[in-house]
C-alpha cells in the first residue's frame, strides 16, 4: 500500500509539472511538446522617471496591484536598484506605445524607473547604478545602442519622461544610445517629418513626435514644448537616421 501511495504521488507530480495544453483559436489542436525553444529576450529599454520626491512613494506605486503600473527595476537617487518584475515578465510600464512600427514595447523592453521629480537633475550615484545596469542588460540580451529610448519617445502624446535634465549624450558616449556630436546641414530638400519616421517616431502626431525628439535629441535654444525643428535639431536628426541605417547594415550585412 505504501508503495502505491508512492507511485500514485508520484504521477501527481508529473501531471503538475506537465505544460498545459495552448490556448488555441478555439478550434480543435493537438498538443506535442518540443524541446527546441527558448525564452523570449528583451530587444529595447525604456527608461522613465517616477515624478516621485522619494523612492518608497513610487515603490508603493509601482506595487500597488489598483494602479496597474509597474517596471522591471527602480533606480534610486542614491544608486540603490530595486527590481520588481522578472525580466522574462512582461512588466506594465510603456503603456501604448510605438517605435519603428512596433507596438506595444512592454512586450519587447526592459522597463526602467529613475526616481526624479522631473524638475531636478539626475543624481550622479543614481546614473553611475543606471549605467552599470544598462551595461548588464546590453551584454546579455544584446540590445542595439539604438534601442535605448525615453518613455516619452515611444508615447510622445501622452509622456514627456525623462526630463530634459537626462542625461542622453552620457549615455550615448556608453554606448546606450544614439548621439551625433558634429552634426552635418541637413541635405537640401530633407524632410524632417520623414525623418522622425525613419529614426522610429510614429508619425500619429507629428507635432508631439517632434517635441519628443528635442527633448531627447534638441539643439537649438528656445521652449522645449515647441514642436518646430530648427536647423541644428534637423541637422541632428539627419545624422541620427545615418547612424541608425549604418548600424542596421552592420548587424545585418
Amino acid at each position: 500500500m505504501p508503495s502505491r501511495l508512492v507511485v500514485l504521488c508520484a504521477l501527481a507530480l508529473l501531471a503538475a509539472c506537465a505544460p498545459m495544453a495552448p490556448q488555441g483559436p478555439g478550434v480543435p489542436v493537438s498538443w506535442q511538446p518540443s524541446p527546441n525553444f527558448d525564452e523570449r529576450r528583451p530587444n529595447f529599454v525604456i527608461l522613465h522617471q517616477t515624478t516621485n520626491d522619494d523612492a518608497e512613494r513610487a515603490l508603493r506605486t509601482l506595487t500597488d496591484p489598483l494602479k496597474k503600473v509597474s517596471a522591471h527595476y527602480l533606480v534610486g537617487r542614491d544608486g540603490a536598484i530595486v527590481q520588481l518584475v522578472d525580466e522574462r515578465a512582461r512588466a506594465w510600464h510603456a503603456g501604448e506605445s510605438s517605435w519603428g512600427g512596433m507596438a506595444d514595447l512592454n512586450s519587447a523592453s526592459i522597463g526602467i524607473e529613475l526616481d526624479n521629480n522631473g524638475e531636478e537633475p539626475f543624481a550622479p550615484a543614481q546614473i553611475a547604478a543606471l549605467l552599470d545596469l544598462l551595461a548588464d542588460l546590453k551584454t546579455r540580451y544584446r540590445i542595439p545602442a539604438a534601442n535605448f529610448l525615453g518613455h516619452g519617445d515611444v508615447a510622445p502624446r501622452r509622456k514627456v519622461d525623462p526630463s530634459r535634465h537626462f542625461p542622453w549624450k552620457l549615455l550615448a558616449e556608453r554606448g546606450f544610445g544614439l548621439w551625433c556630436e558634429a552634426s552635418p546641414p541637413e541635405p537640401p530638400g530633407f524632410d524632417a517629418r520623414l525623418g522622425l519616421q525613419a529614426l522610429g517616431y510614429s508619425l500619429e502626431d507629428a507635432d508631439a513626435a517632434a517635441r519628443a525628439f528635442r527633448r531627447h535629441w534638441g539643439r537649438d535654444a528656445g521652449d522645449e514644448e515647441t514642436a518646430e525643428l530648427g536647423a541644428a535639431d534637423k541637422a541632428m536628426l539627419y545624422c541620427l537616421v545615418g547612424r541608425k541605417a549604418g548600424a542596421e547594415v552592420r548587424r545585418n550585412p
